[in-house]
């Protein structure tokens, strides 16, 4: 602005407007990259809420080390992985070390970018609680942050496969596949491979567990909400050339398919179970913006009250199946992020408009012709959607699957009976998160309450949802 306002001549000032346009898309980044980064703590509260009290603190020092390990293995292995020069579209390979001899520029990306990055290993967490090694998780990090991760960002946003697949390639906005269903799904191979929590599926009995915190749950679930604005909206990736429009537009959806989805999920579990469930609704708002995250800047705002109201309803839905199927996931994590998500990535198939394909597409002259089925285009861009679904899920799947059966048959995946019985916290950390209530004696074989004789387990029947509290 200083420059702007001192500028000499006709040249002088065109350069101090491109310097102001370009600090304003910079700092764009790296408000949007400080609301993602604040998505950690709301997983960190959202999961802890859903754990039961002897599980806390270890559900806090997981999402507290993934980002941490995250942003070390993203700086030096996974954003060249993800965003350097494509090798033969698969992945990249260079840009290593961001920062060091590299275009300083690039810093904004790599920070906005790891912060995604840490978002999609912590939904794991999740879907692994209360019953798997902390040495084992941190070793899992390592590789989803450094190798699984950018390789399927690679595919859709580095320039790989993906991006050129059909007119469009994948129209993905901000990861509704690449970030929230990688998370997702390599959350799916570690609880399969893991196994469900002792007294959760006794017979043909599905058992609920129930969280300690709703509250917390509760508020960890409004802090993903207020981060999920610079998720997508910092999708935009800049302000200047009519992006300060595109992202209002992206908030007003954001708003729209979370508010939405939790109205739905409620109603569904209400109809359902004959209870307003709370855990539900939290999830539904969530299941909302994880469903428009793909399409946030691809859809006119009525549409994404229609993909938000699906994802509400097919989250409480989602969570019954894989109960039924018994893949115990503690706090929903693949209903909501591998489910939703490929719902809302075939939505963009279904609902974009012919304008937002144009501009993705890079077309200046003419239109686009693969845009939302129900808006007037050809199916091709829901078979693009599609295979990029099922291209994510079988990279995710095979890799994660491999490295947690390696795992699992070297140092251990799951800890022990008596471990997970007295709960992860006071084993694995020394210490719980109450430790003026202690609920756990320590090197007690179940949870007890101070002072209390360790009654034997004993499964508590369920009257509604299974999942949740």
């Amino acid at each position: 602005a200083v420059g702007f306002a001192f500028a000499q001549d006709a040249g002088d000032t065109a350069a101090a407007v491109a310097d102001l346009l370009s600090a304003i898309d910079t700092i764009w980044y790296v408000i949007a990259g400080i609301l993602v980064f604040f998505m950690q703590a709301g997983f960190g509260l959202l999961e802890s809420g859903f754990v039961r009290v002897k599980n806390t603190t270890n559900i806090l020092m997981k999402n507290v080390l993934d980002a941490s390990i995250g942003a070390v293995a993203w700086w030096v292995v996974g954003f060249g992985l993800a965003f350097g020069a494509s090798q033969g579209s698969f992945i990249g390979g260079d840009n290593f070390f961001p920062g060091s001899g590299d275009d300083p520029v690039r810093l904004h990306e790599f920070f906005f970018q790891w912060a995604f990055a840490a978002t999609a290993a912590t939904i794991v967490s999740g879907a692994m609680a209360e019953r798997t090694k902390f040495s084992a998780y941190l070793f899992y990090t390592v590789f989803i942050t450094g190798l699984i991760y950018p390789v399927v960002i690679h595919w859709g946003w580095g320039g790989g496969w993906l991006s050129s697949l059909g007119e469009t390639g994948l129209m993905d906005y901000a990861g509704s596949t690449l970030v929230h269903g990688v998370g997702a799904w390599a959350g799916l191979a570690g609880a399969i491979l893991v196994g469900p929590r002792i007294g959760k599926y006794v017979g043909a009995q599905v058992n609920a567990i129930p969280g300690h915190n709703m509250p917390m749950a509760s508020l960890g679930m409004f802090i993903l909400w207020f981060g999920w604005y610079g998720f997508n909206g910092g999708s935009t990736l800049g302000l200047s050339n009519g992006l300060a429009a595109e992202a209002a537009l992206i908030a007003t959806n954001t708003t729209l398919a979370a508010g939405v989805g939790a109205i739905i999920a409620m109603a569904v579990a209400k109809f359902r179970y004959g209870k307003a469930d709370l855990g539900l609704t939290l999830n539904g708002a969530l299941a909302g913006l994880v469903s428009i995250t793909a399409g946030c800047g691809f859809v006119e705002p009525w549409a994404a009250l229609i993909i938000g109201a699906i994802g509400g309803g097919l989250v409480v839905l989602s969570v019954a199946f894989f109960d039924k199927i018994r893949i115990d996931d503690p706090v929903g994590a693949i209903s909501v992020h591998g489910v939703c998500g490929a719902w809302g990535t075939l939505a963009v198939g279904l609902f974009a408009t012919q304008a937002s394909a144009t501009a993705w597409a890079g077309i200046e002259n003419g239109a686009a012709s693969a845009y939302g089925l129900f808006m007037g285009g050809n199916i091709e861009l829901l078979g693009v959607q599609a295979a990029a679904v099922l291209a994510v899920f079988a990279w995710t799947v095979v890799t994660a699957g491999i490295l947690f059966f390696v795992i699992k048959n070297t140092t251990g995946l799951r800890v022990g009976e008596s471990e997970e019985l007295a709960g992860l916290d006071v084993q694995e950390h020394g210490i719980g998160a109450y430790p003026e209530f202690p609920t756990v004696a320590p090197g007690a074989a179940v949870e007890v309450s101070a002072g209390e004789e360790a009654p034997a387990p004993t499964p508590v029947p369920s009257t509604g949802p299974a999942t949740g509290p």
